[in-house]
């Protein structure tokens, strides 16, 4: 048995099927995975999402210490509320996880993965010495991510006249108290939407709330495709310690300036840099009929060969896509092996669908 969020009874008592995440049993789906990207898609879901690690961050050095640890720059947050992406690289430039941080009154909140937790609290606890810094884990905390065009409306249609005025104001990549709630405009499906950080002890009546409002239930299997559909890295997948940023499709979340800034990693990625980046993250379309699986090999003629990270079924484009990491030279073709047999896929973007529009 793995750990379990505050809600689990209440998954099984909507007809979840669960699985093993990251040593967590969450919800794969309610009874289809696809109609629930769907809803998604159209209109709304709620996923509970509390397996993931909330730590907020104090002390008078807690700027410079995160300016320090994060591949981002959080100085950039030059007010409270604004969020921002980042990487938690090693000193050779891997990444240890991927991770929200938000400008709170008192400093800031980090929302990391799962899977990660006692690597990534091991790791700050190791590079917190000679720093005025303190950060505490929040396992006390729910959080449940609400996502698709009609999400805000309809959960500020539920709450309090306060509550509702700050979701209709918020903007994209902000997140702020009200009360003991912390609402943010952030999210992982390529749709608008909320995610809410709350105390866990009202968690299932919320979510019963959610639920009766006509939000749809979605699991794991819908985030998944919802995910890769918006070219969004899965850690542990398509990002991981062996692999830096610069062959991720994340080099838009390193800060190089100032100059002066030395991060962790940042010495390793400069002499990736120097001496040549080798592989991309590309995204993949299967025209054929088939599925597009992690560890199938992708053959580029007369260049190489490289690896599916991430692949499914699309719902939203009906084909099978694909993340893939390939030579640096690979053009707009390529080849994958399915079942010892060669398919040609189309190499693009690494964005298939945001906010419900085709990209590709």
């Amino acid at each position: 048995m793995g750990q379990r969020t505050l809600l689990f009874d209440l998954h099984l008592a909507l007809g979840a099927k669960t699985v093993d995440f990251g040593g967590w049993d969450m919800p794969l789906h309610y009874g289809s995975q696809v109609e629930e990207h769907h809803q998604v898609r159209s209109d709304c879901g709620v996923f509970d999402v509390s397996h993931m690690t909330v730590i907020d961050v104090d002390g008078t050095d807690a700027c410079v210490w995160l300016q320090r640890m994060l591949a981002n720059d959080v100085a950039r947050l030059d007010d409270v509320g604004k969020a921002l992406y980042s990487p938690l690289l090693n000193a050779q430039g891997g990444v240890i996880d991927d991770l929200l941080v938000y400008r709170t009154e008192n400093g800031y909140r980090l929302v990391t993965n799962a899977a990660t937790r006692a690597k990534v609290l091991g790791w700050l606890q190791q590079q917190r010495a000679g720093f005025a810094v303190n950060f505490q884990p929040r396992p006390d905390l729910a959080i449940l991510a609400i996502q698709g065009p009609h999400a805000r409306e309809k959960v500020a249609a539920l709450l309090s006249p306060a509550r509702a005025a700050l979701i209709r104001e918020l903007r994209p990549f902000e997140g702020v108290n009200e009360g003991d709630w912390f609402i943010a405009r952030t999210g992982y499906t390529g749709e608008d939407g909320l995610e809410i950080i709350f105390p866990g002890d009202q968690a299932v009546a919320f979510f019963n709330d959610l639920v009766g409002a006509g939000i749809a239930p979605s699991g794991l299997g819908a985030r998944d495709t919802l995910r890769l559909e918006a070219g969004m890295n899965l850690y542990g997948q398509d990002i991981d310690e062996t692999h830096t940023p610069l062959t991720s499709n994340l080099g838009w979340s390193i800060a190089w300036e100032p100059a002066e800034r030395d991060f962790i990693g940042r010495a390793g990625l400069l002499a990736e840099i120097e001496q040549g980046v080798q592989e991309k993250l590309v995204g993949l379309v299967l025209e054929e009929r088939g599925v597009l699986r992690a560890h199938q090999v992708v053959r580029v003629a007369g260049i190489g060969e490289g690896e599916i990270t991430s692949g499914s079924f699309s719902p939203t484009l009906s084909k099978s896509i694909a993340l893939a990491r390939v030579p640096m030279a690979t053009g707009d073709r390529a080849e994958v092996e399915i079942r010892g047999k060669w398919y040609p896929v189309r190499v693009v973007k690494p964005t298939f669908v945001r906010h419900g529009k085709v990209l590709i």
